[in-house]
């Protein structure tokens, strides 16, 4: 896990520089914001995956408290979690790189402001016994939510492995659903993140990993998103809010 990055830090500085000079010239502004706590809480979609979970951390330990914060977060399945901001039921979410452009087709707008992880191998494509590679997976039937990281992963995996569109057959299936569906006698394989990964391979003797965000580093990286409205609103809030995701 990240515990400083260097694109949290430059995207929060141009957003909030102006915010932290104002603060500096009138402190009895920042002595009153410290010890209040905003009636209406900023919500936060979170879901299971190991850089999000540790959020916990944070709302156990009462940092969020500490400093004078209202802060809900808010657990869902992965993509129920981006409905809901696309909805705006939320003020943030987190999410992978890649999948804020899945929010951002829908028309909301929202802005990375903390890259919570890098996945070096909890992005997984599981293969039944008997495929040991990639290649061994054409004329296949892979599992995969369409649309969503793990659909990226498994696009590139095999771009790289230069198979052409037709080579597999993709099924669409929702990512906690996987597992039941890997049991299935017509799916060969599932791409699929941590910790539904550990519940596939149980479900099917003999399967195993054939490859996985470590063999593409720099692919998947994950973030908190914040509406940009929410964030124009409350600078103050989320200059807070970074710092404690950053103790993390």
């Amino acid at each position: 896990m990240i515990k400083h990055t260097f694109m949290a830090v430059s995207v929060m500085s141009t957003l909030l520089l102006s915010a932290c000079d104002n603060t500096a010239k009138v402190p009895e502004k920042q002595s009153s914001a410290s010890t209040t706590t905003n009636t209406q809480p900023i919500t936060i979609g979170y879901s299971d995956w190991p850089g999000w979970v540790a959020w916990q951390v944070a709302i156990e330990k009462g940092w969020f408290k500490e400093a004078g914060l209202n802060v809900e977060f808010k657990w869902f399945d992965y993509s129920a979690s981006m409905n809901a901001f696309s909805a705006n039921q939320l003020d943030a979410v987190s999410v992978s790189n890649g999948d804020n452009l899945v929010i951002a087709s829908g028309g909301t707008q929202g802005i990375m402001i903390m890259a919570t992880d890098y996945s070096a191998g909890n992005d997984v494509i599981i293969a039944k016994e008997g495929i040991n590679s990639l290649q061994d997976l054409k004329g296949k039937s892979i599992a995969v939510e369409k649309g969503l990281v793990d659909h990226l992963l498994l696009s590139s995996a095999l771009e790289d492995a230069q198979f052409k569109q037709g080579d597999v057959k993709l099924v669409n299936s929702m990512t906690n659903e996987l597992p039941q569906v890997f049991a299935s006698p017509e799916i060969s394989a599932i791409a699929v993140w941590q910790p539904v990964a550990n519940q596939a391979l149980k479900s099917v003797a003999g399967s195993k990993i054939i490859y996985s965000s470590k063999d593409k580093p720099g692919l998947i990286y994950d973030t908190l998103t914040v509406n940009m409205s929410h964030l124009s609103a409350h600078k103050e809030e989320w200059k807070k809010s970074f710092k404690c995701g950053i103790k993390r």
